[in-house]
């Protein structure tokens, strides 16, 4: 049996994903089962191959921002020509990516509709529940094709190379705080100046600070411990996915905006707090409400559809330095 399966998005889209392919996995272990992602998902594909086999780059699609239209034509006839038996469409509501599906030509297609909206098969697909978790989403989705649930933790796998660059930070287990002030979206960021407080009452309480981020976001990183009175080793831009995974595996808490190291932190069982700008808190926030703490005002412009926000950015403002110190605060002692 082939099975495609099209998420073109993003790392914390993906780690959500991982439970319904380890489903899939136990349902059909003899199947062959392909990733359609983003260019960058290839290594995401290999390192979660106890579950995924094969990987097919998206090379955009017309109405769909992740990436801009690449060779359509080269990429429907590889799907054609790779003869699936199922593709399932777990990318969203379906209003561009069900007609997309349907062009790869699998003998029977799955996933979401909106109400009303097209659904290529009746008897497989299912309506999409805004508000829904991520997680849940997928789980409900395969459940209705038959294939059980194999529970809802999050995984991250680390290898020999992963532990290797761990090791070359110079770092003990569990004495340090990971601050990761960065997010792909300027909208969906708490203040530099609020990590920097909350960075330096972790310092003051004995653990060594650790700030990461992507190398575009290195001016962010720099803005941080600017404003920071204590001491903090800055690894942006100097990690790889693998190694960034590692650090956080041993680390006593991460705190972060709502972005892919939230999952990681969740996959790794490391505690962490998570300050919601302008995302869904029930759609990502992880699961264990007891190991990550998920802070945010509630607002009616929530999840923010812009890249700036155009009104001052209450929902960042309104949460407060004092309210995450109190979450890390318990976090750290629990974690001690």
């Amino acid at each position: 049996m082939k099975i495609a399966v099209l998420r073109a998005l993003q790392l914390g889209d993906l780690l959500c994903a991982v439970p319904a392919f380890r489903a899939l996995d136990a349902a059909y272990p003899q199947a062959h089962i392909t990733l359609i992602g983003l260019p960058w998902a290839r290594a995401f594909a290999a390192r979660f191959r106890r579950y995924i086999d094969d990987f097919l780059e998206f090379p955009g699609f017309p109405g769909m921002p992740e990436r801009a239209v690449g060779d359509l034509p080269a990429f429907f006839r590889i799907a054609r020509q790779s003869k699936f038996d199922l593709a399932l469409q777990m990318h969203g509501s379906g209003g561009f990516t069900n007609p997309l599906t349907v062009l790869m030509g699998a003998r029977h297609n799955a996933g979401f509709h909106l109400p009303g909206g097209y659904r290529p098969d009746p008897e497989r697909f299912v309506e999409w529940r805004d508000g829904e978790h991520e997680v849940q989403r997928y789980l409900r989705l395969l459940a209705h094709l038959g294939v059980p649930a194999k529970g809802s933790q999050l995984e991250f796998p680390l290898d020999a190379s992963d532990w290797r660059e761990f090791g070359s930070f110079g770092l003990n287990d569990r004495s340090y705080a990971v601050v990761h002030p960065g997010s792909q979206l300027p909208s969906r960021r708490w203040p530099a100046e609020r990590f920097a407080e909350v960075a330096d009452a972790l310092a003051t309480d004995g653990l060594r600070i650790v700030l990461t981020g992507t190398r575009l976001e290195s001016f962010l990183i720099g803005k941080v411990k600017r404003a920071m009175r204590e001491p903090a080793m800055d690894l942006s831009g100097r990690t790889t996915l693998g190694g960034l995974a590692a650090l956080i595996a041993r680390a006593r808490i991460l705190v972060c905006n709502d972005t892919g190291v939230s999952h990681i932190a969740a996959a790794m069982r490391t505690p962490s707090v998570v300050i919601a700008c302008g995302s869904d808190p029930r759609r990502w926030a992880p699961l264990n409400g007891d190991l990550h703490r998920v802070l945010y005002r509630e607002i009616d412009c929530r999840p923010c559809a812009h890249r700036e926000c155009p009104i001052g950015h209450p929902c960042a403002l309104g949460v407060s330095v004092h309210e995450v110190l109190a979450e890390t605060n318990r976090l750290v002692e629990c974690a001690a």
